[in-house]
């Protein structure tokens, strides 16, 4: 935003509470309960698009919105109103209203709210307007909005004043309403499919599901810590043993990790699960999602996005993270044990601080040099079993499993395993991780006992997948960063913040 002095802003705040109280002492409410509204601006612009030339509608309608610009002419004032469609012009003339009203025109400014009534008509420029017989102060605003030919730019205070920047921006508010119509179709997509979308709980008494680090908390009635969720996975396996064969949560999960393009601390995932099914099942259906989703939110399955075009038109490519590293990297690493993989990152000039366990090397190495050359959509495949301590070993080969990862543009979307149900092979494994945890690895996942008995019932064959909606939506909109498609994303506190008067 193009930052006004503070003494310009205190002036100007100063100068709309004065017209405030000049408005109030003629006996006006400035801030009146309800307005009635026959039509919005996409609505009368639509209707009323084949009026003649200063041809004027029958009927009477009633509108209201924001004040983006008034022209005075003396007698007669044409402003432009902006609700949640558009833009639309009202034409006010002195001689069609009460005297006293048409002067409270002249307490009006940019940024206030008004309702307007009257007949729809076309001007001689050809712009349909709504010929005023009354208008009336809905809201009068005390700060000026950003100014007019600038706008709103400043990244930083668009994402903090996010309400100015969907004022100032309509382009922003596309992507949000786009946003909304994205994850109805990814709804609408699983509910087709039979599946039943539950609630798992935010605040856990253990946390699993994922391999990040925690927001911790205390609640006080029963003495106890608690974990905000990093995944619903383990809850949602629970529902599976129950007896939900298809299942799943579209959440919010909060992890406390770092902020970037790709992450935010609180964000939106999909996660869900279908009994008697596995990955490979898994990775057509996920494809079949996110191309649907694109196909019916834009209308096509190739997408810009920053300049590239990406096909989501089924099947992906797929390629295991073993022979990705030999494709991307011209590495070979099937046959390397620690020492080998230890030397290939040396050789590649990478700092590594984590375990010295083969598959967790393996991981790191793919991460380092190849995530960022997965462009096109691809699933990647058979991860090392130490990095996967929920799924189930690859078949024919136990050191691996059955987990795929899909890649856009160098991001990850998602994650999928054909589910481990082997409740003695889940508790060694987690006790592995927590044993990881103990000697300070932050990310490892803790023992669940309570969920390793839960499985210690039976739990079918399950393909469990989870999407990173607010990525995909971030591809399927153009926007660079992971803060365009967050309303309020986090944001660091601003330093040396003057304190409101």
């Amino acid at each position: 935003m193009e930052e006004q002095p503070t003494e310009d802003i205190n002036r100007l705040v100063k100068e709309r509470i004065r017209k405030l109280g000049e408005i109030r002492e003629r006996g006006v409410n400035p801030y009146p309960y309800s307005y009635g509204i026959t039509h919005n601006s996409q609505q009368i612009t639509e209707k009323y698009k084949d009026l003649p030339e200063e041809g004027k509608s029958d009927e009477s309608v009633s509108v209201a919105g924001r004040v983006m610009s008034v022209r005075d002419m003396g007698k007669a004032t044409f402003m432009h109103i902006m609700d949640s469609e558009g833009r639309l012009q009202a034409y006010l003339r002195q001689d069609d209203m009460e005297k006293d009203v048409y002067k409270l025109l002249k307490k009006l400014d940019i940024g206030d709210f008004v309702g307007i009534k009257g007949k729809v008509f076309r001007t001689k420029r050809g712009e349909i307007s709504v010929y005023a017989e009354s208008f009336e102060i809905l809201t009068k605003s005390l700060r000026p909005l950003p100014e007019k030919y600038h706008g709103l730019k400043d990244t930083e205070t668009r994402y903090r004043k996010r309400y100015l920047d969907l004022i100032m921006n309509r382009d922003v508010k596309n992507v949000f309403e786009l946003r909304a119509k994205m994850i109805r179709e990814i709804r609408k997509f699983l509910d087709d499919r039979g599946f039943l979308e539950v609630e798992t709980p935010i605040l856990q008494p253990q946390y699993g599901g994922a391999n990040a680090k925690p927001f911790t908390t205390h609640h006080n009635a029963l003495n106890m810590p608690l974990y905000l969720k990093i995944s619903p996975e383990l809850y949602l396996k629970r529902l599976i043993v129950g007896g939900f064969d298809k299942v799943y949560d579209m959440t919010k999960n909060f992890r406390n990790e770092g902020i970037d393009k790709n992450h935010n601390p609180e964000f939106t995932m999909l996660e869900w699960y279908e009994a008697y099914t596995d990955y490979e099942y898994q990775m057509k259906q996920f494809e079949e999602l996110v191309s649907t989703v694109a196909q019916n939110t834009l209308g096509t399955m190739k997408v810009d996005y920053q300049g590239t075009e990406l096909d989501f038109s089924p099947p992906w490519k797929r390629v295991t993270m073993i022979d990705a590293l030999k494709q991307y990297a011209g590495i070979e690493v099937e046959h390397c044990d620690e020492v080998a993989l230890k030397a290939l990152i040396t050789t590649n000039n990478l700092d590594y601080d984590g375990e010295e366990v083969r598959g967790n090397m393996i991981a790191f190495l793919f991460e380092e040099l190849v995530e960022e050359k997965l462009i096109q959509p691809t699933f990647v495949i058979d991860h090392p079993i130490e990095i996967s301590p929920l799924t189930k070993e690859k078949r024919g080969n136990p050191l691996l499993v059955e987990r795929f990862e899909p890649f856009v543009c160098g991001m990850e979307i998602g994650n999928a395993y054909s589910e481990l149900n082997d409740p003695i092979e889940q508790k060694k494994r987690l006790q592995a991780q927590d044993r990881s945890l103990a000697l300070g690895d932050e990310e490892a996942q803790p023992m669940d006992e309570d969920f390793v008995e839960a499985i210690e019932y039976g739990m079918p064959p399950t393909g469990g997948v989870g999407l990173g909606v607010d990525r995909i939506i971030m591809i399927l909109t153009n926007q660079p960063t992971i803060k365009d498609i967050i309303l309020f994303p986090a944001m660091r506190p601003e330093a040396n913040k003057e304190k409101k008067e």
